[in-house]
């Protein structure tokens, strides 16, 4: 059980980075006038399995620490970036969610969208390097 919690988590970042790649193609071909393809449908879901992996790996990271150590937050920055990501996750999904029930010629939204994901990934990314630090200081 408490390898589930960062297979789950690298899963979910490996998936956040390939729908920030489309996520991208989108950016370019709206306002770099490239043509370049965009699969809407592909994009939303691979975000939401994102999204919605990362929010799961986030209670399983807290269910982990409460069997294992009887208590929660001791992770130091681990814990605490976890928690700087959620609204960002919230946005992510709910501002995603929106536009693709509501599809309409939008500017700000789009971008604010791209750029809390293209932040979540990054603070994803780092969250890799303080869970191998946690590993090595409560389990290894």
């Amino acid at each position: 059980m408490l390898w589930v919690h960062p297979f789950l988590q690298i899963c979910a970042t490996i998936i956040g980075l390939y729908a920030g790649y489309h996520g991208v193609k989108r950016l370019l071909s709206q306002h770099a006038g490239l043509k370049i393809p965009f699969n809407w449908k592909q994009h939303v879901t691979i975000g939401r399995i994102a999204i919605g992996l990362w929010m799961l790996g986030m209670a399983g990271g807290l269910t982990v620490a409460r069997l294992k150590w009887e208590v929660n937050f001791v992770t130091g920055a681990h814990y605490k970036i976890a928690f700087t990501m959620l609204p960002l996750m919230i946005f992510g999904a709910v501002s995603g969610y929106y536009m693709d029930k509501n599809k309409a010629k939008r500017t700000l939204l789009p971008l604010a969208h791209g750029v809390c994901n293209l932040l979540l990934v990054g603070l994803a990314l780092y969250q890799i390097r303080t869970g191998w630090q946690v590993i090595k200081d409560f389990i290894l």
